[in-house]
């Protein structure tokens, strides 16, 4: 008798729209999509031991409130106390309240109501102080009271409406961390593997290519899909350190997206101030070479990349005939650069035919670049060299002699065959961009550009950079040797 006096209190305190209606009783068609089991195990209440929320979404006229005030009437008899509001009401009592000096009160008394009944949520657009009123209601619960909120909209399209607000902060204003990694990045200073740091030259734009473009630098210069990506490996567990590289695109050149600096556009590879689809390369090549094992005469397992220690190399060409070399590893796309110096001669006498190649990058002097910088790697790791028909590789034969690489040759105006140079090149060029002397960068400057390249994430690699995959690869080499001598 006395729990029969009490539920009827409880209920009557609830002011349920359905008093009268039982989970047990509920007989819904499959269409409403009610699971009967879930609903039994709702009846036991144990959401409302863990304070959890509890939302029903659904048309109108599928029996949202029915089913909330028969939830509502359960929690009553495992003596929670109710409370059923519809919002528009609420909202009415809160505005009373506030003119009354009554709000700390309401709010004091609905947060103390454990479970809160909220019908006929998001039916109309909220204002600024009822977003307010809200978030002091669910602040005062949170984690202490549970609601149960009836929604004709899903919980998918709440969030795409909040999603849809404008005027919205940029995530890279908002977030300073973010921010700071993006910009080091995209224009922080390249240094050698000790820490060295170097500026690099200021190079203007000459000609056509002037036309919506920043003066080129020096600097890390990640693509930004490249630092998108690469944030998923830095921090696995931060979420907030999450951002797509279309969203870095539009910090750099949409006005009113200012997070980042317009100037860093020019850190960017294309150097472009605007966006521009990106022109066709030109296919350039030379056809000079004898006694040469073309690429058809390769073993496939170069071709599938399984296998490391095969290299690409090439030429970058600059300003009166300077030039540098370039070494690509293809399966951890490894860069290696060659210095060429020019002879002392250079720009004093008149060249001699057949004589020296006074630019620094004739025959010998690409030999010997490439044996003084290849040697250096264990065996298994220099297999051998995929180059152009180029005449800088003459004394391939010799070269083979010295360093023990096979060497194999392109066929003629076909750079598609050296992809992961060619686009290597690429990438140089945000560097040494064309029209400049390349004979002014020495040694320590081609060995930090060098490893700015071999820091870079790379898509291929699973956003991995070659540092990292060539270091696992002496590893497994290593391991692999202490289990064969074991």
């Amino acid at each position: 008798m006395r729990r029969d006096k009490r539920l009827t209190n409880r209920l009557a305190i609830a002011k349920l729209r359905f008093p009268d209606d039982c989970i047990e009783n509920i007989d819904s068609p499959p269409h409403h999509g009610l699971d009967r089991r879930q609903l039994l195990t709702l009846a036991q209440g144990e959401w409302l031991k863990a304070h959890e929320h509890l939302i029903l979404t659904g048309q109108t006229g599928t029996g949202k409130t029915w089913l909330a005030c028969a939830i509502g009437r359960q929690a009553a008899c495992l003596d929670y106390s109710v409370l059923y509001v519809r919002m528009p009401r609420l909202f009415q009592d809160l505005a009373l309240a506030r003119l009354e000096g009554r709000f700390p009160r309401l709010v004091d008394k609905l947060a103390r109501v454990q479970l809160l009944i909220l019908d006929d949520w998001g039916t109309h657009a909220l204002s600024d102080q009822q977003r307010l009123d809200l978030l002091e209601i669910f602040e005062e619960r949170y984690r202490r009271k549970s609601p149960l909120i009836t929604a004709q909209l899903p919980v998918a399209q709440w969030h795409a409406d909040r999603a849809a607000r404008r005027p919205k902060v940029a995530k890279l204003a908002a977030n300073a961390a973010l921010r700071d990694y993006v910009q080091d990045r995209l224009a922080g200073l390249i240094t050698t593997p000790n820490g060295i740091a170097f500026d690099g030259p200021a190079v203007v734009w000459k000609g056509r290519r002037a036309v919506h473009r920043q003066s080129r630098r020096w600097s890390k210069a990640w693509s930004p899909e490249q630092i998108a990506r690469r944030l998923r490996l830095d921090f696995p567990e931060d979420a907030t350190m999450r951002i797509s590289h279309e969203a870095i695109y539009q910090a750099l050149y949409i006005q009113g997206r200012g997070a980042l600096k317009r100037e860093l556009s020019a850190c960017l590879r294309s150097g472009r101030a605007l966006r521009l689809p990106r022109e066709r390369a030109r296919n350039r090549g030379k056809s000079f070479i004898g006694n040469a094992l073309m690429i058809s005469d390769r073993p496939a397992e170069i071709g599938e990349r399984a296998v490391p220690g095969h290299w690409e190399g090439d030429l970058t060409l600059g300003l009166g005939s300077s030039a540098i070399g370039t070494l690509v590893e293809r399966t951890t796309r490894f860069t290696m650069l060659l210095h060429l110096p020019r002879m002392e001669l250079h720009g004093k006498e008149k060249s001699v035919k057949n004589g020296p190649a006074l630019a620094g990058h004739g025959a010998e002097a690409v030999r010997d670049a490439i044996a003084g910088t290849i040697m250096d790697l264990p065996a298994h790791l220099r297999r051998s060299l995929t180059w152009d028909q180029g005449a800088e590789m003459a004394q391939h034969a010799q070269l083979r002699i010295d360093t023990g690489l096979e060497i194999y040759f392109c066929d003629p105006q076909s750079p598609w065959q050296r992809g992961s140079n060619e686009n290597t090149n690429g990438l140089l060029r945000q560097y040494f961009p064309k029209g400049t002397d390349l004979s002014q960068h020495g040694v320590d400057e081609l060995s930090a550009v060098a490893h700015a390249l071999n820091s870079r994430p790379r898509k291929t690699l699973g956003w991995r950079t070659p540092a990292e995959a060539l270091d696992e690869m002496f590893k497994s080499d290593m391991i692999e040797g202490v289990a064969a001598t074991g």
